[in-house]
């Protein structure tokens, strides 16, 4: 009985807090995710001043306010939002590859889109985010369906199934678009690009940070059904509730993401995956980092895309695109390398 005395002792003391000069590492831990807010801000104030038009000229202030401070805001909220979304999404499939863009759920949303404006033509742009938003989870959830009755051999089968689901319904909505003679409105819709973002058109985006705010703290029943049905059944979470629950927060912010700035493609796939390698898989202390990478991502796109044709703007998608492609792509290969 004595020889296992010392097991327990040395669970408890392991387990007891510490303090004094013990106490720092904990504290330091801290540390890195300071300079990850730092370094975000200070993208952000880069974001603010970076622009062809010279704020020292007369008007300046004016045009700050409408033009730079509302574009800066809808990086912010866009970033955050899609990249949390992604991390959701492969929670709940248990996937890394998935994030809306590689399941259909942005072009379910732009079909919803395009639905309304034929259907409704003098809707307001907060009918357009609902619409788009319920098309979103009505894609998401076909997906969902779809991915339940296909066996999945290897990881890489979900986000061709996801790609092939959303190129039909891309199709689809270029159909309707060409017999209705909204091709053209079509493409400015979906390009991705933050250049028509002024004051009195962003602040339906508000609505993502309340997205995020609920998936915060949803965080620890998120955990348990990424560990699949039978466990979260087992340990009281309501699984089937909890998955139409999150599939609607992504649908949410893709819907309203979709309608004010149009496609990011690849951002909820690179973040969360890039975090999880640095990190780990703890959902909600992932979270925070994914929302300021989420942040710092399309804002460095964002930029990229404002200087490096100046006077011209490249749209922000197209950068993402290019970024988002090399790391799906050496994700790809990380996998295969590990069998």
């Amino acid at each position: 009985m004595n020889a296992q005395d010392p097991a327990p002792a040395a669970a408890a003391s392991a387990q007891a807090p510490t303090t004094g000069p013990d106490a720092g590492p904990g504290r330091r831990s801290a540390l890195p995710l300071t300079v990850a807010v730092l370094v975000t801000l200070a993208l952000v104030v880069v974001s603010l001043f970076v622009g062809v038009y010279d704020l020292r000229a007369e008007g300046g202030a004016e045009m700050f306010a409408i033009t730079r401070v509302p574009r800066t805001v809808a990086l912010v909220l866009a970033g955050s939002a899609m990249a949390v979304s992604g991390l959701v999404l492969q929670q709940l499939t248990q996937n890394r590859f998935v994030e809306p863009t590689t399941i259909g759920t942005s072009e379910w949303a732009g079909l919803g889109l395009l639905l309304s404006v034929i259907v409704l033509p003098t809707a307001s742009i907060s009918t357009r985010m609902v619409i788009a938003s319920l098309s979103a989870f009505v894609g998401t959830m076909v997906f969902m369906a779809i991915l339940r009755r296909i066996p999945v051999r290897t990881t890489l089968v979900v986000p061709v199934v996801g790609i092939m689901l959303g190129a039909v319904v891309s199709a689809l909505t270029t159909l309707v678009a060409i017999s209705t003679n909204y091709l053209q409105l079509l493409g400015t819709w979906f390009m991705g690009s933050f250049t028509s973002v002024v004051r009195g058109q962003y602040e339906m985006l508000w609505v993502v940070a309340v997205v995020c705010g609920a998936i915060f703290v949803l965080a620890d029943r998120l955990t348990v059904a990424g560990l699949g049905r039978e466990v979260a059944t087992n340990l009281g979470v309501r699984y089937d509730r909890l998955i139409l629950l999150g599939t609607a927060l992504v649908a949410v912010a893709s819907g309203v993401t979709t309608v004010v700035v149009g496609f990011l493609p690849f951002l909820g796939l690179v973040v969360p995956n890039v975090v999880s390698l640095l990190r780990g898989d703890d959902l909600r202390s992932n979270l925070p980092w994914v929302c300021l990478g989420g942040i710092a991502l399309v804002t460095v796109c964002d930029i990229v895309g404002r200087t490096v044709r100046m006077p011209f703007e490249v749209p922000v998608s197209m950068v993402l695109g290019l970024v988002g492609a090399v790391a799906f792509v050496a994700l790809v290969l990380r996998v295969q390398r590990r069998g």
